[in-house]
């Protein structure tokens, strides 16, 4: 049978990778009305900007539409007092200031400290990681992109031709500075797969994109209060107590890193065994499942841990 020129053509583009985002596609990306475009858009990269800007965190800046940006969308509309739809719409786009933002993405040189501290590889059997100094970062890019919440995917096509070496000038997001506030309550909101604070008087501070337990390791219900802070921690794994992985049948300490299990800060739950944490994989917050606690993007559970304190209520939402 014949294969016409047209569908051969459709097959050979379909096969082909989307083109990588540019500078340009952000800055020229411009919102003329109606939810965002399927996919990955330099508009939307603006969007999730403008959301971590306002105090909404979008989790991971990759300018794609999807579960985490629907989700930041509605916790912003909610806040603001809008119709809660997780559709982007003039009335939503002005709120956050879209029309005369300033640019969301900026350049930045690559310093000595940036390249410093950084390990060879990340082993994936847990007996290997209990062996390391510190599960830190592997790549320059790995770093800066969780110092600006972004993909590295998407910081690596922004600058095609960078090589992440001190001194060299490379684009950014320009995201918004932590937050300072008292942060009273805690809800999880494990449908939305959302954390979100409240202040002393009930008015909504900001909410996170989380990963929370599946029906095997559920996250616990109830409510609860925040009675540690542990700032870079250590992580134990006791395949008696949690979880059994990797054919470990022995406790084990897991030194601290942004590449840990826990991330770069846990917050202790009254309920033993369960915390508020960082995780190693920030894109997949809305994809993976923990064992029980509930998982963070790293820049998101530091930002939290600066505005609660011991006491701070967590209460579990279905």
């Amino acid at each position: 049978m014949r294969t016409s020129l047209a569908a051969t053509l459709a097959t050979v583009c379909l096969a082909l990778p989307a083109a990588a985002l540019t500078p340009d596609d952000i800055r020229g990306a411009t919102y003329g009305g109606g939810d965002l475009p399927d996919g990955q858009s330099g508009l939307t990269v603006q969007v999730q900007v403008l959301l971590d800007r306002a105090g909404i965190s979008p989790g991971i800046i990759d300018g794609y539409k999807g579960g985490m940006s629907e989700s930041a969308l509605k916790a912003f509309e909610a806040r603001e007092g809008f119709e809660v739809d997780g559709i982007l719409d003039p009335e939503v786009w002005d709120a956050l200031g879209g029309g005369s933002a300033d640019p969301v993405i900026q350049p930045y040189t690559v310093t000595e400290e940036d390249a410093s501290g950084l390990v060879a590889e990340i082993p994936d059997h847990v007996a290997k990681k209990a062996e390391m100094e510190k599960l830190g970062y592997v790549r320059v890019s790995e770093k800066l992109a969780e110092r600006f919440h972004m993909d590295e995917d998407v910081l690596v096509a922004l600058n095609p031709d960078a090589a992440f070496q001190p001194g060299e000038t490379i684009t950014v997001a320009a995201p918004g500075p932590r937050l300072e506030a008292d942060v009273a309550r805690i809800e999880i909101r494990k449908s939305d797969r959302r954390a979100v604070a409240f202040d002393a008087d009930g008015e909504m501070i900001t909410s996170y994109p989380v990963a929370i337990g599946s029906d095997g390791t559920p996250s616990p219900s109830g409510t609860m209060e925040i009675t540690a802070t542990a700032m870079d921690p250590t992580y134990t794994y006791d395949p008696d107590v949690n979880f059994k992985t990797d054919g470990v049948d022995e406790a084990l300490t897991l030194p601290p890193g942004p590449n840990g299990p826990v991330g770069t800060v846990w917050l202790d739950l009254s309920k033993p065994t369960y915390g508020l944490h960082g995780t190693d994989t920030p894109a997949k917050l809305f994809e993976h499942r923990s064992h029980g606690c509930v998982r963070f993007a790293n820049w998101d559970i530091e930002e939290l841990a600066h505005l609660v304190e011991q006491g701070t209520q967590v209460e579990f939402m279905e």
